[in-house]
Order: C-alpha cells, then sequence, then structure tokens
C-alpha cells in the first residue's frame, strides 16, 4: 500500500537578523500511499480508517526520531492529506480523523489537544500547508504555524500523501503574547 516514505527536516537559524540558539526545528514524515477507492464510491471506507491508525504511529515515529529528540520533548504537531485526482476528500478525512490521532499522541507522548489538520485535492508536485498547534494546550500561540510538504511525483490519480508534522519548539522569535509553554496545565487541551 505505501509507495513511498520521505522524511524532510526544516531548522530556522537565522529569522529577521538575529541567530536562533538553539535553532526551531520543524520534521514532516510522509506517506504515499494507495488508494484502493479511487475511481468509485464506496460507502464503507474502513480500510482507510485502519490505514489512517497505522500511519499516525509509524509517521510520528518517524518524525520524532528525525529530530533525534524523545518523544515527551515534541511541542507541536499536525497532519495533512492530499487526495489524487481521482479520489474524494472524504478519502483523506478517513486517514486523517478516526483513528491517525492516538498512535500519533502515544509516538509524542501525550497530546491533549487536537490535532491540526488540512485536506486537499491535487495532482503531481501539489503543495499542502500542515497547520500546527502544541501538542498539551491548544492556547499557546507561539506555536501556531505551518510546514509546506509537497512531494514532486506524488499524488498520482490514485494516490494519497498522508503528512504528519512533529516539532520541537514554536515558531522563531514569538512576541505575541497569549499561554506559555510554561504555563501549560494539559489537562484539557486547551491550557
Amino acid at each position: 500500500m505505501i509507495r513511498k516514505l520521505l522524511t524532510i527536516v526544516e531548522e530556522t537559524h537565522r529569522e529577521a537578523n538575529h541567530d536562533i540558539k538553539p535553532p526551531t526545528r520543524k520534521a514532516a514524515a510522509v506517506a504515499v500511499i494507495a488508494n484502493p477507492f479511487a475511481g468509485r464510491h464506496a460507502a464503507d471506507l474502513g480500510e482507510l480508517i485502519a490505514a489512517g491508525e497505522m500511519l499516525g504511529g509509524l509517521l510520528g515515529e518517524r518524525a520524532v526520531r528525525a529530530l533525534g529528540i524523545a518523544p515527551g520533548a515534541a511541542e507541536s504537531y499536525g497532519k495533512a492529506a492530499i487526495v489524487g485526482e481521482d479520489g474524494e476528500l472524504e478519502h483523506a478525512a478517513a486517514i486523517l480523523h478516526p483513528k491517525l490521532g492516538a498512535p500519533l499522541r502515544r509516538a509524542v507522548e501525550k497530546g491533549a489537544a487536537l490535532v491540526p489538520s488540512a485536506k486537499k485535492r491535487g495532482g503531481m508536485g501539489t503543495a499542502i500547508d500542515v497547520p500546527l498547534g502544541h501538542k498539551d494546550a491548544a492556547f499557546v500561540r507561539s506555536h501556531f504555524d505551518a510546514m509546506e510538504v509537497r512531494v514532486p511525483d506524488a499524488p498520482r490519480r490514485d494516490e494519497i500523501v498522508v503528512v504528519v508534522v512533529v516539532t520541537d519548539s514554536g515558531r522563531p522569535l514569538p512576541r505575541i503574547g497569549g499561554l506559555q509553554v510554561n504555563e501549560i496545565e494539559g489537562k484539557d487541551g486547551l491550557r
């Protein structure tokens, strides 16, 4: 079912003429998979839901490993999918929403907050901005961010690109106020 796996690490060392020490880092783990429902309507999308569960753990663990951090050191996360032309947006939803979250949360230790998500349809080379938020407290503004991801040869008409992004920090030079990381209670996923 998986045609290709990729891992991309983005490090920001300088922002607005300031050195960022340590650099802010984002890791995207990407899977290009076959869409078993491409070109046909199906009432039961259980096969994609199961794929989402498997990919949540696989991609979450790959992203954490790419950052070289312990799972509990992950700070924010997000997920996204691009469905090829013969697929439906509901195919992306089946992968992303019912079961991908639980194994991703295990991969980053906890994850009380909602996992931000995006989905779209497109052809090979289509980019998607994967939205990010703090894994334990959605109100931490310093972690509202995104990472653009694209795979030059995917998705083909009958494929889906699935992306999980994990970070070890928020944006570089945050200064718009709000809940600070050291103030997180992490009980309700909001604060």
